[in-house]
């Protein structure tokens, strides 16, 4: 029996359909401009997400850190939310790559407001660092795939205005955001100069994610993808895969969402644990006793062929994702109740 892989919804293997889709994709040398695939993937995903134009990269680091690097000049900072993917699991980047300050601002469930945004812009003055952008991250990963609320976006989004600071949004899961709340992914965009979207999560994509924005932004950001080491050549290949997964899997998201909750129950009356409700995909357990941390229960479930990940010490995650059936969602939660027994 094959393990139940709940580390992340990028652990996907692509189908047998996208790996055809992939194996007669046209292709040419997107360095030179010339892969009509990746042409039509970067066309589709503009218009997805109401924008002049997107650019393919090869993972969302790096088309975050080409959005930021866009938004900021060096030497000013970037607001965050305190558990932000940019600030916890980036290796640093904004500060090494673009000489960018990241300005965490904790909030009690991860999700930023205006009014907190507002209190961490920097006045003006020749003596302290500047504010240049803002960066909100939708779906929250940190905070267990929690969807920041489009009014909260547009809020956020009038203080950028009238303090003319950019906006990035980091949308790895934003088709899960859209998915659940039934705001569409432009809707969301509306709120942000650039957007990154990933292909490799719950899309179920092998490689690839996409930053869009202006037509000018856009001619930016391939001279800094470039500079980064990520222009590619034949991409087509990936892109095919982006445009199967759009056409076949954006719309069973929802089939993920509901296994999420469906492990939630099962595991909703487990001594020693408290599960955080899902709002998409993502499961966070928080263990309660004291004779256990994360280690140890992630290494039992192992055990058991079932694979989670420790989050923090005394949190672990589970992710799901279109590898995993509703079988599998039962063999996870009697692994986690018999680790805890």
């Amino acid at each position: 029996m094959s393990a139940v892989d709940l580390r992340s919804d990028t652990v996907t293997r692509p189908t047998p359909e996208m790996r055809a889709a992939i194996a007669t994709a046209e292709v040419g040398d997107d360095a030179l401009g010339d892969d009509p695939t990746v042409k039509a993937l970067e066309l589709r995903v503009a218009a997805l997400l109401g924008k002049e134009a997107a650019v393919l990269f090869p993972s969302g680091i790096m088309a975050n850190q080409t959005g930021l690097a866009i938004a900021g000049l060096p030497g000013t900072e970037v607001i965050c939310e305190a558990n932000a993917h940019i600030y916890d699991w980036e290796s640093g980047a904004p500060a090494s790559l673009s000489g960018l300050q990241l300005h965490p601002v904790a909030t009690p469930d991860g999700l930023l407001d205006a009014a907190l945004v507002e209190h961490a812009i920097r006045p003006k003055s020749p003596y302290q660092v500047q504010t240049s952008a803002i960066e909100l991250e939708n779906t929250h990963n940190g905070a267990g795939g929690r969807i920041l609320p489009l009014a909260r976006m547009r809020a956020i989004r009038e203080v950028a205005q009238r303090h003319q600071l950019r906006v990035h949004l980091d949308g790895a899961r934003l088709w899960n955001a859209a998915a659940a709340s039934g705001v569409t992914e432009r809707e969301y965009a509306e709120c942000a100069d650039t957007v990154m979207v990933a292909l490799s999560k719950g899309l179920g994509c092998p490689v690839g994610s996409l930053l869009a924005g202006t037509q000018e932004d856009m001619v930016r950001a391939r001279s800094v993808r470039r500079r980064l080491g990520g222009t590619m050549r034949q991409a087509g290949l990936l892109a095919a895969a982006g445009l199967y997964a759009l056409d076949h899997h954006l719309a069973r998201l929802d089939e993920d969402h509901r296994r999420a909750r469906l492990l939630a129950a099962l595991l909703a009356d487990v001594p020693g644990i408290q599960v955080v409700e899902p709002d998409t995909n993502i499961v966070m357990i928080d263990i309660l006793r004291a004779d256990l941390d994360t280690k140890q229960v992630v290494g039992m479930l192992f055990e058991r062929d079932v694979w989670m990940v420790p989050f923090t010490q005394r949190r672990f995650r589970a992710v799901t994702h279109l590898d995993v059936d509703d079988e599998g969602i039962a063999r996870a939660a009697d692994a986690v109740r018999a680790v805890l027994a």
